[in-house]
């Protein structure tokens, strides 16, 4: 017995891809078969990049942590682990925040943690 290609299911799944890829360029956009290959890199990428984004984040963050940290006078890895003695729980991002927009609130905490050092 032959395969069925022109079925309800098959077309509504054919249509769902080719929905999917639209926009591509070439083959991928009008090819069931390459659009399916063109998807299925598209979602392995997507998922792949939602990763990257977090590790790409958490280095920008400690970045200006360090160049904030440095013009007041202490280390990145001094100054993180103070904030671990101190008991100062404060993530990397809200201290990138603080390093962006207000340095006087980074300078306090920062004044607490050489403190607390000493």
């Amino acid at each position: 017995m032959p395969r069925a290609t022109t079925g309800k299911v098959h077309h509504k799944r054919r249509e769902k891809i080719l929905k999917d890829v639209k926009g591509f360029y070439g083959a991928r956009k009008n090819l069931y078969r390459t659009a399916k290959d063109a998807r299925r890199k598209k979602l392995q990428n997507s998922y792949e990049g939602r990763r990257l984004k977090k590790r790409d984040f958490r280095a920008l963050w400690i970045l200006r942590i360090n160049a904030a940290a440095r013009l007041c006078g202490i280390s990145y890895s001094k100054l993180i682990g103070g904030l671990k003695k101190a008991d100062i729980l404060i993530d990397r991002k809200m201290l990138a925040e603080l390093a962006i927009k207000d340095l006087n609130a980074f300078k306090a905490i920062v004044d607490k943690v050489t403190k607390k050092a000493a």
